[in-house]
């Protein structure tokens, strides 16, 4: 990957991540954690590697994407504001009563949702049967999932990853972000799910293990699953929780919570100056599409 293209992306999901911080401020609500640890995977996703259009939506030759951890709302919101399916202006109503940003993704109300998430385990089988009907239909589109470290304590996901692996879905590609950490801890410590890679490739799958927040890495996985034929590819993503925010970085005690006002300044302050140091400009600030 080129340096320009590298720094273009690192910007935009500085950008991202403000807009994170912002929802979940205004909302004094969400999940930051693990929306900040997945930014640069879904920057990547929605900014270079999916066939999608913010003006058609519903376009039926599009790619498909699938936050089967859906909790992490603020991150996929951040980055379909971003790339244009919505206003940014409508992310301040971010969990509130009268905001089609309800706290888990909804495909019925928010433009570039293709499926509805929230229930835990559950986002990855609809990925599966996403791509099966790709296969039967003949249509060229891929499958994207994104699934979490905790989340995979949930037996279904097994049974989705085992489906997969059965039917040969090779326009499937899903991506763990693995940032160890849960709402209760650190997943070793509760029910260890682990290791991964190992049990991905028992269950027949391509496997590619990256640092999550690499756009040369992310790119290198996303092409590797492009031209694996005959499995679907798990990109196994090592990531930080509370990813670009020092504070937040490696603390499960941020899995579900918001900051204050003096906490949500310092985060501001910290993702300008890495904007700045990229040689981007800092934008409007506190706002919630900074």
């Amino acid at each position: 990957m080129d340096k320009g293209k590298s720094i273009k992306l690192e910007l935009t999901a500085a950008r991202v991540r403000k807009s994170i911080l912002g929802q979940v401020f205004a909302a004094s609500s969400g999940h930051p954690g693990g929306s900040l640890s997945c930014a640069d995977m879904l920057t990547y996703l929605y900014f270079h590697e999916m066939e999608v259009d913010p003006a058609k939506p519903r376009w039926e030759g599009r790619d498909r994407f699938v936050l089967s951890k859906g909790h992490c709302s603020p991150a996929l919101y951040a980055v379909l504001a971003e790339r244009g399916f919505f206003p940014k202006d409508d992310l301040k109503g971010f969990r509130s009563a009268d905001s089609y940003l309800e706290g888990h993704p909804s495909m019925k109300s928010v433009p570039g949702v293709d499926m509805s998430t929230g229930s835990l385990g559950q986002g990855i089988s609809a990925a599966v049967g996403m791509a099966i009907a790709g296969k039967l239909y003949g249509e060229g589109f891929r499958v994207y999932a994104m699934i979490g470290d905790g989340e995979s304590e949930e037996g279904q996901v097994w049974e989705a990853f085992m489906c997969a692996a059965h039917y040969k879905l090779d326009n499937l590609c899903c991506f763990l972000d693995y940032n160890g950490l849960q709402i209760d801890g650190s997943i070793k410590d509760v029910v260890s799910p682990e290791p991964f890679a190992e049990k991905y490739r028992a269950f027949g799958w391509n496997v590619v293990e990256i640092d999550g927040h690499d756009f040369a890495a992310i790119e290198r996985a996303a092409l590797e699953a492009r031209a694996c034929v005959g499995r679907p590819t798990a990109v196994v993503a090592a990531t930080v929780k509370g990813k670009g925010v020092s504070y937040m970085e490696n603390q499960a005690g941020w899995h579900g919570a918001a900051p204050n006002a003096e906490q949500y300044a310092t985060a501001l302050a910290e993702l300008d100056a890495a904007i700045a140091g990229l040689g981007g400009a800092n934008g409007n600030g506190g706002d919630v599409d900074g």
